[in-house]
This record gives structure tokens, sequence and C-alpha cells, in this order.
């Protein structure tokens, strides 16, 4: 366990907290992802989305949810469509703690990133498969992270996947992980099971295997993509895979901003 990690998960040793409800908002971005995750007082933003929907992301967190303090910032990747907005995240409201697959990368974004994560004082992690957040009643897990896919050149799959159990209800955020993590997932033997699965590279056909999906089986899917993005995703395969195994979709690009409740027992959608 990495020594930066150890004082928070210090928090897994206390009694059970008594559940009150968790919010997951899927933020609309464009092409690109970013969900922040309410519970019990306490808050963590899963990636920022790209350029240009920095301002949004800062609104929405500063204003339209009022957070002022973030517990945990999630980068699950570098990629400049998940990272760019994270100084947005970090400029509305200080973080306790930065989780990356990597500590250096070679972008502008990724090093504003840096750079306003060291102004606050706000350390910076790589997690390891196992590693377990507690997140109010919720408790996070990280099922996959991958750095050394980044000397590969398969930087999506260095994207830290979290599993988020609350109560009897689950969410599985896979960043942009692709079909070689998905397998490496499966062979671990690793708890995929979740009530929502944020679909994994906007819905790209380099994702989301069926094996993979037969062992999530979600009862819905969040796919966060662009209108007319020039990638055509979501791809078709991936959309009839998740009906073949009952998953009811929800877009970003047509729905705009998704967010779910939990009391623990059930899951609402707000929208």
């Amino acid at each position: 366990m990495r020594k930066v990690l150890t004082v928070f998960l210090v928090l897994l040793l206390l009694p059970a907290i008594a559940l009150a409800d968790l919010e997951v908002h899927f933020l609309d971005v464009g092409q690109g992802d970013c969900a922040v995750v309410l519970c019990d007082g306490e808050a963590m933003v899963i990636d920022g989305g790209p350029r240009a929907s920095a301002g949004m992301v800062y609104r929405y967190i500063r204003e339209t949810l009022g957070l002022r303090h973030i517990d945990y910032v999630i980068s699950t990747h570098p990629h400049v469509d998940h990272v760019y907005g994270l100084s947005s995240v970090l400029n509305a409201a200080p973080a306790d703690l930065l989780l990356s697959p990597v500590r250096e990368w070679d972008s502008k974004a990724f090093e504003y990133v840096l750079k306003y994560a060291a102004k606050q004082g706000t350390p910076l992690a790589v997690p390891a498969v196992s590693d377990t957040l507690r997140l109010g009643g919720a408790v996070v897990t990280v099922l996959h992270c991958w750095p050394e896919a980044v000397s590969e050149s398969r930087t999506n799959d260095a994207s830290i996947v979290l599993r988020i159990d609350y109560g009897k209800t689950s969410f599985l955020f896979t960043g942009d992980a692709e079909d070689w993590s998905e397998y490496m997932m499966l062979d671990a033997g690793a708890n995929l099971k979740a009530d929502v699965l944020k679909v994994s590279h906007h819905g790209s056909s380099t994702a989301s295997t069926k094996p993979f999906l037969e062992a999530v089986q979600p009862s819905w899917a969040v796919i966060s993509v662009g209108k007319n993005n020039e990638y055509g995703h979501p791809h078709r395969q991936v959309l009839e895979r998740l009906e073949k195994i009952g998953a009811k979709t929800l877009r970003t690009d047509e729905l705009g901003t998704i967010a779910f409740r939990s009391d623990g027992d059930r899951l609402q959608v707000l929208n």
C-alpha cells in the first residue's frame, strides 16, 4: 500500500457510517469524461473533460453543486479529453488527494493539473489494484491501474478502473480502458458486477467486449460522448452488445448531464 494513501485508508477501520444518499453526476462535457460522486457530505471527481467544457465543469462544481472541498480527484489517464478540465476542478475547490496512473506526462493540460495540485499541497498517488478508499458511506475500490501500459503505447489501458459500492447498489467507472484491460480484470477474478456501468472509451468498439459486459451485467449503461463526433462514437457493435445483455443505455449527447441517486437499496435516475 502506498504511503500517501495510508491516512485515507485508516478510515476503513472506523465504524460503518449510517447511509444517507449517494449521488453520481455524469456531466455533459461533449467528447470526454467527467463525473462527480457525492456521499455524506464528501465528494470525488473522476476526470475533468476536454478544454471546451472546462468553464462548464468549474460552474457545475462551484455553483450547481456548491462544492468548496473535494476529497478525491481521479485522473483515470492523461489524455486531454479526460484531464484538461481537472485544472478547473482544482480551481473550483481544493482537493485532499489526486490519483493518477502517471506522475508526469508531456502535455500542457497535465502540467497545469500538477501545478494547481502542488499549489494547494494536494499529494499525487499512483494507486494499486485492490486499494480502497472511503467516501462517506461508500467504498471505492481500484480494480485496475496499469501504469506500464503507457510505455507500451497503450495509454488507454493505463486507466484507473473504479468500483463504487453503496449499500446494495454499485457503479463501475472504466475510464478509457480497452479490451486488453478488460481481459486482465476478468482473468484476475475482479468483482465486476455493477448496477451502473460508465461505458469505456465513449462507446468505442475497442472496449466493452462481450465477456466483460456479461460479467458486469449492468441495469444502466452511461455513455459520455459528444454529438456528431468525428470518431463515430458510440459504435453500433457496443450499442448492440449492451442491448443484448438488457442494459438501458443513457447517452450524454442525447440527454445532457445524467444523474443517479442511491439510498443504498434502490437507484433512481434524476433526469
